[in-house]
C-alpha cells in the first residue's frame, strides 16, 4: 500500500462482518502498526475483542498487533502478555528494539517466577521452610524463553544463554549448552579449539557460581554439575574440581578424587594429589581435613610424622616393607595435617628474615615502657615483625623491658612468643613451657599462665589435634579467670572450626559462672569452635545468656561469636541478622552487623552491602555505625578497587567513628595491594584531628603497603617515615602512637616476608585468615586480641617440591621469592 498517511481505512475493516477483511485488515495493520500506533491505540479494544473470539481464526495475529502498540504506549507488563498470546507468530529471531524488549520482559519474569520457586522447592534452610506457595509458570511464557535458549544454542552463542539459565535455576540448560559446546551443530564430537569450548563454559560457570551467586543451595547445585562434567572429561581438570569439593564441603569427594590420582600410577597424577592436598590444606578447616584424612587408606600418622623439624625438609618416613600406594597416602596425610606447608613455610621465614632491629629499638627508646598501653604496642610490634620467624631475640636482649611489664600487659608478652614461633609445631610446648600452668604447683603469675595458653593456641593455630587435650585439661583444672581466659582464647584457635561440642559444653558452663574476664573469651571461643557451622542450638543459648548477664563484655564475647558460627553461611544468617539488628542492646546490634560481614565475607553482595550502608547513617549507636562502614571491607576484598570509591564519601564525615570505619575497610580489603586510590584516601587521614581516626588510617596504610617497597610504590619511604616520626613525636596522642607503632610491626611482617591474604591462591576465602582479621578489629576493646591478625599473615615464598616432597633445589637447598616477594630498599 504506498503511500500511506493513515490507518483509518485499515482500522475501518476491523468492524467488517466478513472474517477475510478484517484478517486483512490485521496483517497490513501489523505492518504498520510502528508508524500509526498513536492512531491504532485509539481503537486497541477492537483488536483486544478480536483477540479474544476464539472462533477468529486470526486471534494470534490480533494479540501481535495489541502487543505492538501496547509497547509503543509504554505498558509493557500489558505488551508481554499479548506477544505471549501470539504464539509462534513472535518471532524472536527478529533484530528489532520491540523483540528485545518484550524478551527482556519474558525473561525478566520467568526468572522471578523461576526464583520464587525454586526458593520454596529448596530453603536455605530446610528446617525452616518459608511456607509460601510457588507460583504457576505460565507455560507460553516458559515456551518463548526455551525458543530462546534453542536459538542461542543453534548460533552457538552460549554464554548469554548460560548465564540467564543459571538465574532462572535451569540447570538442565546448563548442562546442555556445555555438552553441546564440545559437539558440532550435528551432534558430532568436536575436537581442538571446540573441545576447549566446553572447559571454558565451565570455568564460566564456576566463576558465576563463587562470584554472583548468592544463594548457597544454587551454588551447592552448580557446582555438583560441574563436578560431574569434569569428571566426565577425557582429562578431567582436578585443580577446578578441588575447588567445588571445597565448597562443597564432601569430604568423600574429595577422599575418592586423591585416590583415583594415586592409583593411576603415574608420576604426574601423584604430583596433581600432592598439590590438590596442599590446596585444600590452605582453604579448607580442620574438620574438613580431619574426615578426608581419616577416609584415605592406611593408618594414623604416627608422632614422628605429624610433627615438625624446624630447621629440617626431610623427606616423607618411609619403610622398607612400604608399598609405593602406603607412601603416597602417608605423604598426602602429612600434607593434610598441615605439617609439610609449615615445616617449609617456618624454613623460609627463617632463613629470609630481614627483621631490622634498629626500627625496634627505636620504637623502645620512644615509648616509655611504664606506660600499659606503649609496653602494648611495642609488644604488638615485635611479635609482628618476629611473626613465625621463630627469632626472639629481641626478648631475650631487654629482659629489663620485659619485666616491666604488669598485668595485661604481660599476659599480652607472653601471648606473642606464641606469634613468634607460630607453626612451630614440634617445640611449640617446649618453649612455652616455663609460663605454662603445672600440675600442683600454684607458682607463676596468672597473667603469664594465661597468656602461655593463648600463645600456644597461636602456635597451633587451625592446627591443634596435638594441644587440644592439653588445653582442655588446664582451661577446666583452674578457678582463674585470668587463665580461663587465656585458656579459651587457646582452645578457640587452636580448635577453630572442629565442631567439636565437647568443648563447646564446657567452655558453656563457663560461661555460666557469669566471670565477666573469662565470659568474653569464652563467647569468642565457642564461635571459633563452631565457626561456620551454622549451629542453631548453640546460636539460641548465646543470644539468651546475652539477654540474661549485665556484662558488657561477655555480650560483647558472645556477640562476635554468633557472627563467627554464621560464618559464610550467606542468606541462611539472614534471621539471626534481622533478630540481632532489631535489639536494643547495641552491642548485640554489633554482633549483628558482623554476622552479615563474616556470612557474606568476599562475596560483594549488593543486599549485604545496601544493609551496611544503611546501617552506618541510620543507626543510633557510634560503635555500629563504625563497625557497618568497616565490614564493607569484609565483603568487598575480592574487588578492591571498589572501595576507595564506595568509602570515599564516608571518609570525609563528620562523625569520626565513621571516618575510622572507613580507614579499616580500606586496609582490610585492599590489604597487600598497594592500591594508589586507597592511599591517596589514607594520606589526609593521618593527619586527622582524631587520634582514633590517625590510629586507624595508620594501621590501614600498614596493610595496603605490606610487601611493598620503593620500586613498587614511591610514596613507601615517606609513609616508613611519617610512622617513626609519629612514634618518636612527645605531642603525639597515645592512640595515634600506638598505631603507629602496630603500622611498623604490621609493614615488616614476618621478618619482610609474608603478604595479608584473605583469599588463597587458588581464589578460595582464606578462612583462618579472615577470621583473624574479624577478631583483631576487636582490639579497640581488648589489646590480647590484636594478636589475631597473624593468622592473616601469608608467606610470600614460591617453593617448588619433587615428588618426595623435597625442595627441587637440592645444590642450593635455597627458597625463591615471587616477585612481589620483599626486595630490600
Amino acid at each position: 500500500m504506498p503511500g500511506l498517511t493513515s490507518a483509518a481505512g485499515l482500522i475501518g475493516l476491523l468492524d467488517e462482518p466478513d472474517e477475510t477483511l478484517r484478517s486483512y485488515a490485521l496483517k497490513q495493520l501489523d505492518t504498520y502498526v510502528h508508524q500509526f500506533w498513536a492512531e491504532i491505540a485509539e481503537n486497541v479494544s477492537k483488536i483486544e475483542v478480536l483477540y479474544e473470539d476464539e472462533s477468529f481464526k486470526q486471534r494470534k495475529l490480533a494479540a501481535l498487533v495489541a502487543s505492538k502498540v501496547y509497547y509503543h504506549l509504554g505498558e509493557y507488563d500489558e505488551s508481554m502478555m499479548f506477544a505471549l498470546g501470539a504464539g509462534g507468530l513472535f518471532d524472536i529471531s527478529a533484530k528489532d528494539e520491540y523483540v528485545d524488549t518484550i524478551i527482556s520482559k519474558c525473561i525478566d519474569e520467568y526468572i522471578s517466577t523461576s526464583a520464587h520457586n525454586d526458593a520454596i522447592q529448596h530453603p536455605a534452610d530446610p528446617s525452616n521452610p518459608s511456607g509460601d506457595a510457588p507460583m504457576p509458570v505460565d507455560q507460553r511464557l516458559q515456551d518463548i524463553v526455551e525458543r530462546m535458549f534453542r536459538r542461542c544454542y543453534d548460533e552457538e552463542d552460549y554464554i548469554p544463554a548460560i548465564g540467564i539459565a543459571i538465574e532462572a535455576r535451569r540447570l538442565d540448560v546448563v548442562e546442555e549448552g556445555i555438552k553441546l559446546a564440545g559437539r558440532g551443530s550435528k551432534g558430532k564430537q568436536r575436537e581442538g579449539q571446540e573441545r576447549d569450548m566446553a572447559v571454558e563454559l565451565m570455568e564460566y560457570v564456576l566463576d558465576i557460581a563463587m562470584s554472583e551467586v548468592q544463594e548457597i543451595s544454587l551454588r551447592e547445585r552448580l557446582l555438583r554439575l560441574l563436578v560431574k562434567l569434569f569428571l566426565d572429561l577425557p582429562s578431567p581438570d582436578y585443580f577446578f574440581i578441588s575447588k567445588c569439593v571445597i565448597h562443597l564441603n564432601d569430604t568423600s569427594l574429595a577422599a575418592k578424587i586423591l585416590q583415583d590420582l594415586v592409583n593411576k600410577e603415574e608420576s604426574k597424577s601423584l604430583l596433581v594429589a600432592y598439590q590438590i592436598a596442599f590446596d585444600l590444606n590452605s582453604s579448607a578447616t580442620q574438620e574438613f581435613l580431619q574426615k578426608v584424612t581419616a577416609a584415605l587408606p592406611g593408618g594414623e600418622l604416627e608422632e614422628s610424622d605429624s610433627t615438625v623439624a624446624t630447621a629440617s625438609s626431610d623427606t616423607v618416613d618411609t619403610e622398607a616393607e612400604s608399598t609405593k600406594y602406603e607412601k603416597s597416602y602417608r605423604a598426602i596425610k602429612q600434607i593434610l595435617r598441615g605439617t609439610k606447608s609449615i615445616e617449609l613455610s617456618l624454613e623460609f621465614l627463617y632463613r629470609n628474615n630481614k627483621t631490622d632491629m634498629q626500627i625496634l629499638n627505636k620504637i623502645k627508646d620512644s615509648l616509655e615502657a611504664r606506660t600499659s598501653i606503649f609496653h602494648t604496642a611495642l609488644t604488638f610490634a615485635n611479635a609482628f615483625m618476629h611473626s613465625g620467624t621463630m627469632v626472639d631475640k629481641f626478648f631475650r636482649d631487654n629482659l629489663d623491658w620485659l619485666s616491666k611489664a604488669v598485668n595485661w600487659s604481660k599476659f599480652t608478652a607472653t601471648a606473642a612468643l606464641g606469634v613468634i614461633h607460630k607453626g612451630n609445631l614440634s617445640q611449640g610446648m617446649k618453649l612455652l613451657q616455663p609460663y605454662l600452668p603445672q600440675e600442683g604447683v600454684a607458682t607463676g603469675s596468672p597473667y603469664s599462665q594465661g597468656g602461655s595458653l593463648y600463645g600456644l593456641g597461636l602456635i597451633y593455630a587451625n592446627h591443634g589435634t596435638d594441644v587440644i587435650e592439653f588445653l582442655r585439661k588446664q582451661f577446666n583444672a583452674t578457678q582463674n579467670e585470668i587463665v580461663q581466659h587465656g585458656g579459651a582464647l587457646g582452645l578457640g584457635v587452636a580448635g577453630m572450626a572442629t565442631g567439636n561440642s565437647q568443648l563447646y559444653e564446657e567452655l558453656k558452663a563457663v560461661l555460666w559462672t557469669d566471670s565477666a574476664v573469662a565470659g568474653e573469651a569464652v563467647g569468642l571461643a565457642m564461635g571459633l569452635i563452631m565457626l561456620g557451622t551454622g549451629n542453631m542450638g548453640a546460636v539460641e543459648d548465646m543470644i539468651q545468656y546475652a539477654h540474661e548477664t549485665r556484662h558488657e563484655k561477655i555480650i560483647r564475647g558472645l556477640a562476635m561469636g554468633m557472627a563467627l558460627i554464621m560464618f559464610g553461611r550467606q542468606e541462611a544468617a539472614d534471621e539471626l541478622t534481622n533478630t540481632l539488628l532489631d535489639d536494643q542492646d547495641p552491642i548485640l546490634r554489633y554482633g549483628g552487623i558482623m554476622t552479615i560481614a563474616l556470612a557474606y565475607c568476599g562475596t560483594g553482595s549488593n543486599k549485604a552491602v545496601r544493609k551496611l550502608l544503611h546501617v552506618a547513617v541510620s543507626d543510633v549507636n557510634d560503635d555500629v555505625r563504625r563497625v557497618s562502614v568497616m565490614s564493607l571491607g569484609f565483603i568487598l576484598f575480592r574487588k578492591p578497587s571498589a572501595v576507595p570509591r564506595m568509602v570515599e564519601l564516608l571518609s570525609e564525615s563528620y562523625n569520626p567513628h565513621v571516618r575510622y570505619g572507613a580507614s579499616m575497610a580500606l586496609g582490610i580489603a585492599c590489604a597487600g595491594t598497594g592500591l594508589d586510590e586507597a592511599i591517596d584516601l589514607l594520606e589526609p587521614m593521618i593527619k586527622d584531628p582524631t587520634d582514633f581516626v590517625r590510629q586507624g588510617a595508620l594501621i590501614s596504610m600498614a596493610m595496603i603497603l605490606v610487601q611493598q617497597n620503593e620500586q613498587m610504590n614511591p610514596k613507601v619511604p615517606q609513609i616508613r617515615k611519617t610512622f617513626e616520626s609519629m612514634v618518636g613525636d612527645k605531642h603525639e596522642d597515645a592512640m595515634a602512637k600506638f598505631g603507629a607503632a602496630l603500622a611498623l610491626g604490621i609493614i615488616d611482617a614476618g621478618g619482610r616476608n609474608v603478604t595479608i591474604g584473605l583469599q588463597t591462591s587458588t581464589g578460595s576465602l582464606n578462612v583462618p585468615a579472615i577470621v583473624g582479621m574479624a577478631v583483631f578489629t576487636q582490639y579497640w576493646y581488648w589489646f590480647p586480641l590484636t594478636h589475631f591478625l597473624t593468622l592473616s599473615f601469608t608467606p610470600t615464598g614460591l617453593i617448588g617440591l619433587d615428588e618426595d616432597l623435597n625442595v627441587s633445589c637440592p645444590l642450593t637447598h635455597s627458597y625463591y621469592a615471587r616477585v612481589d616477594a620483599f626486595v630490600d630498599p
